[in-house]
């Protein structure tokens, strides 16, 4: 692979999923120590960079507060979604937070941690919203999918072998509305926990006044976004494999190390990375790639420190290698 130069010194954006900080939803207790880990790895992106954005996950955590909700739905009225995805983006935001100023305080660095509450601007014509596919919650019997059906109007597909589970509408994210501070705070050199969950979808109304929506924007492509609109010098999609793979759980498996976005992009027209799992990491390294011009990494925890010397990970850039 041909040596590459460094980009520029400048704001990082981090993207990770929930299962990062809870994999498993009935055993909180490893949060802590998770939330840790992702600090140590932002320590590193500090040394690199001259402020960091993280855009996380949050499908365990959404799901353990839905499993609350219908435990309680007989006595209290369920809130709705964009509602929910705040209640995550506080309790996740309070969590790696601390853990954050924890690390970077050892490290002998002061830098500040700020959770922001983020909301994001969708398109209420966005076509997601007349095709719901964005999975979350439980898993239902079918005579318990049947009543929220019926009495809840919930749209619910079936997962062979595992039962019924919610589908919400997933539109793209057109506008980041604290982006202003956002932005402020990390080209101070900031350490910034926006966009939580792909941040609290919400519409213009007439006037221009906002109104919350029914609906789960996936993370990563807030994340491309945000490192778009803030020009970010480096944009990471962290996950749960350590490179993108063609042909993936096959026996003709073959690992991606660097891939032009235009490419990219044909592949996953093509349905190479399914839209549940890698297809929404490809697509927003695509995204940055294109409109800046820079270099898109995906990779994992354990594969970080080698890929952002080039030696592991999958980089998709906005150009074919000479």
């Amino acid at each position: 692979m041909p040596e590459r130069t460094q980009p520029k010194r400048g704001p990082a954006v981090l993207a990770f999923g929930g299962n990062a900080l809870l994999p498993d939803p009935f055993h909180p207790e490893g949060a802590e120590e998770r939330a840790r880990e992702l600090a140590r790895i932002v320590v590193l992106f500090l040394q690199r960079s001259s402020g960091v954005v993280l855009v996380h996950g949050n499908g365990p955590q959404v799901g353990m507060i839905l499993l609350r909700v219908e435990a309680t739905r007989e006595r209290l009225p369920p809130e709705p979604l964009d509602v929910l995805v705040a209640e995550t983006q506080g309790s996740i935001g309070v969590l790696l937070g601390r853990s954050l100023h924890n690390a970077i305080r050892d490290e002998g660095a002061d830098v500040p941690v700020t959770t922001m509450l983020t909301q994001v601007v969708v398109d209420p014509e966005d076509p997601a919203f007349a095709e719901p596919t964005k999975p979350i919650g439980p898993y239902y019997e079918p005579d318990h999918a049947e009543r929220a059906r019926a009495e809840l109007g919930w749209c619910l597909v079936d997962a062979p072998g595992r039962g019924w589970r919610r589908v919400v509408p997933s539109p793209r994210p057109l506008a980041v509305v604290e982006l202003a501070a956002i932005g402020a705070a990390v080209r101070a050199g900031e350490v910034v926990i926006a966009g939580g969950g792909g941040g609290v979808p919400v519409r213009r109304a007439s006037g221009g006044a906002l109104e919350g929506v029914e609906a789960v924007v996936d993370k990563d492509r807030t994340a491309a976004l945000l490192a778009t609109s803030l020009d970010a010098a480096s944009f990471v999609v962290l996950t749960g494999v350590p490179h993108v793979a063609r042909r993936f759980g096959t026996p003709e498996e073959e690992p991606v190390d660097r891939i032009a976005a235009a490419e990219a992009r044909e592949l996953l027209a093509a349905g190479e990375f399914p839209a549940g799992s890698m297809g929404p990491k490809v697509e927003a390294a695509c995204d940055y790639a294109e409109t800046t011009g820079r270099d898109a990494l995906i990779t994992d925890t354990a594969s970080l420190t080698a890929a952002l010397d080039r030696r592991a990970g999958t980089w998709i850039t906005p150009e074919e290698a000479p």
